[in-house]
């Protein structure tokens, strides 16, 4: 056994020492946390979900975390003799200093009290060296005019992704404080004269079922092409920002911003789509426009239309959007339009569950339900009647979706296939059912809701009041009610949609 002490050799990874500056560390702190290992019986446990052998500073340090980390796995206790066998076996021994510097390792440290406050500070360290690495391969990389500006960023993006992703470790909380919030929440909406817990939708039917959008839920809302998805999240968009100022943000990851917000301006102002694209508009139709407009001019709703969103660049949005205005509740259009830029997932069905995976943990970082919209495939079509109702197998990577979704609604308009009564005779025109078939904290169950479809709005049965009009102009015998426009991504069969027929008439397009 060697008689001296380990001088003190740096990890592998090479950090630069820029300016004269010694990368951080806390090689005091490590020595005091294997000193406390090596004594104490359960003092592995406090900081095995904190350090890896890595974490540590020094190379000999990283071995004795490696060997105790070992030990632990083979259910073997751990002390200065079994560490110093076990060293031998990984042929180590000798490199970290012997026996003698294990046994220094142990006048360090006095107890253990403190042990889980040191080993986060030499995590920090660790993580702080780590900056320091990325940020300087990606300068050197900057420098070097054959490497691809977009490569680049993605690695930016996917180490600096990595890195956060680390700091997302909650501890196991005992029931009292839990039970706490819990009758808190219980006791706020006992307040409220609705009676709901969660955000409300001004859908009343969904509302009593739901009791709102419960915060950190994950909310799937599927359909298939020119069912209305986004219609239905801006007209539930609309009135939790104008009926109940709860600040909105909705990624659009397809639409335009502009377009989003023309579509907000048909539904509430009632004008005709064309007119409202042309600015045709007579004295009148300004004047109701500059009218009905008003209480979205102040609205708390936020739009990002970012083409191709990334989960890093969603969760850095999100959190900004979080802490600067508050945010409510996430809206994005659509999951499957999103990547896993820098994941490196093996498949398309691994990206997007990568995707909903990250999405549930948003949820539950910045406590905010997120609803997702999502699409069907096209097995829906093959079906007859009303098996064309959709049903959870016919998520589009229905797997990681439906599992990791707390909520999964489907959007279903019978009139669309041509089916206009129920069984029981029921008119269906203008009727779109909303299919709850996931509730994880809940009942499931149907709710009808009114869709029309000359405005690109969703409310209520009891609010439907049609402005005459409005209703003569749209209800003109030659107007074709299945005219649409469905995503353009739905144009590429090679990605398992099926093209939906757009008819086409003279009256001016819905949105």
């Amino acid at each position: 056994m060697a008689d001296k002490k380990y001088s003190g050799k740096k990890q592998s990874t090479a950090i630069p020492e820029m300016m004269g500056k010694l990368p951080p560390q806390a090689i005091e702190l490590e020595e005091v946390v294997l000193g406390a290992l090596l004594l104490e019986q359960d003092a592995y446990t406090i900081v095995s979900e904190t350090l890896k052998p890595e974490y540590f500073y020094k190379e000999a340090h990283q071995l004795v975390y490696q060997a105790i980390t070992n030990l632990f796995m083979k259910q073997q206790p751990v002390d200065m003799l079994t560490v110093m066998e076990e060293l031998k076996v990984m042929g180590k021994l000798e490199e970290i200093g012997g026996a003698y510097y294990l046994s220094e390792l142990t006048e360090k440290v006095a107890s253990s009290a403190h042990i889980d406050y040191h080993a986060r500070i030499i995590w920090q360290k660790f993580l702080q060296r780590e900056i320091i690495r990325v940020s300087s391969d990606l300068q050197t990389k900057s420098y070097d005019e054959t490497v691809d500006v977009n490569d680049l960023l993605e690695e930016a993006e996917n180490s600096f992704f990595s890195l956060s992703q680390g700091q997302m470790k909650r501890e196991a909380m005992q029931i009292n404080p839990v039970i706490d919030e819990a009758i808190a929440r219980i006791q706020e909406a006992g307040k409220r004269d609705d009676g709901l817990s969660g955000i409300p939708t001004g859908f009343t039917d969904l509302d009593r079922i739901t009791s709102g959008w419960q915060r950190s839920d994950l909310i799937i809302i599927a359909a298939r092409p020119a069912m209305g998805k986004t219609a239905f999240v801006l007209s539930m968009a609309r009135n939790i920002a104008v009926d109940f100022k709860k600040p909105v943000a909705i990624f659009s990851l397809e639409m335009a911003n502009v377009q989003l917000v023309n579509r907000l301006i048909v539904s509430e102002t009632e004008l005709p789509s064309e007119k409202i694209k042309n600015g045709n508009l007579t004295s009148y139709e300004w004047e109701q426009f500059h009218t009905k407009i008003t209480p979205l001019i102040d609205a708390p709703l936020f739009i990002d239309d970012t083409a191709g969103l990334s989960i890093f660049e969603l969760r850095a949005k999100c959190r900004r959007l979080r802490s600067k205005h508050d945010i409510g509740i996430i809206i994005i259009d659509y999951l499957q339009l999103m990547n896993a830029s820098g994941m490196n997932p093996g498949s398309r069905e691994q990206e997007v569950s990568m995707i909903s995976r990250s999405l549930k943990g948003l949820a539950k970082e910045l406590d905010v339900p997120i609803i997702a919209l999502s699409q069907l495939n096209r097995g829906v079509e093959s079906r007859t009647g009303d098996a064309k109702r959709p049903q959870l197998s016919d998520l589009r990577e229905s797997g990681a979706i439906e599992q990791d979704a707390d909520m999964v609604l489907f959007i279903h308009r019978p009139e669309y296939y041509k089916i206009t009564e129920d069984m029981d005779g029921n008119s269906l025109l203008g009727i779109a059912e909303i299919i709850i078939a996931k509730h994880r904290n809940g009942a499931t169950g149907d709710i009808r809701l009114r869709f029309k479809q000359h405005l690109a709005r969703f409310q209520n049965l009891e609010d439907d009041i049609l402005d005459s009009s409005a209703n003569a102009f749209y209800q003109a015998p030659d107007a074709d009610i299945h005219q649409t426009f469905p995503s353009k991504l739905n144009n590429d069969s090679s990605d398992g949609f099926t093209d939906i027929p757009v008819s086409q008439s003279d009256g001016p397009p819905p949105f």
